[in-house]
């Protein structure tokens, strides 16, 4: 592992994290990007345009979606050429990308957070400025729950989470609700 001395532009994150960060992971989850960019994008161009409703061609709706997935793919090319550059494809790299057991639980956890939000949260009774702060409050909990027990800090992560996750329910949803014209359910 390289110390932050030999590597100045590692943060802390990046330097905890040690050997997780790799070339390899890098390819791997730009090639991941890069699709969800280009499914944005695609699936942003295709909203209706709402020309029957006389609403301006700045103000369509799509439209800054489908600049935020063209955004995602550029990022995500420089990140993919990156690792590239880095020895991402090189043989020794591609026998050591395996997951370890640390990595799968995490992203199992993440994985089920997200479907919860998906599949119980939206759509069935609750509003959905309550059902984005569950899931953001979940979320940073879960996701910070080692670091506040080791620093002793769990009951003022949790307040913490909840807190940021009521200002991003209501955020996203005055957002989406007031300025896009967009009805969450």
């Amino acid at each position: 592992m390289q110390s932050s001395r030999e590597n100045p532009g590692l943060d802390g994150a990046a330097r905890s994290a040690g050997s997780l960060i790799t070339p390899r992971s890098d390819f791997i989850a730009a090639l991941g990007w890069i699709a969800f960019g280009i499914a944005v994008a695609i699936g942003s161009w295709q909203m209706d345009r709402l020309e029957n409703q006389d609403v301006p061609p700045y103000a369509v709706p799509g439209l800054l979606p489908f600049f935020l997935g063209l955004a995602i793919v550029f990022f995500s090319t420089l990140m993919l050429a990156r690792a590239w550059r880095q020895g991402a494809l090189a043989k020794d790299a591609i026998q050591a990308a395996g997951m370890s057991m640390a990595e799968r639980k995490r992203f199992l956890i993440v994985l089920s957070l997200c479907l919860t939000f998906g599949i119980v949260l939206v759509g069935h009774g609750l509003p959905f400025w309550l059902a984005g702060a569950i899931f953001v409050s979940a979320t940073i909990s879960v996701l910070q729950y080692p670091q506040r027990r080791a620093a002793n800090q769990v009951l003022r992560g949790i307040a913490l989470s909840i807190v940021i996750g009521l200002c991003a329910g209501f955020g996203v949803t005055l957002v989406f609700q007031e300025f896009f014209l967009v009805r969450l359910p």
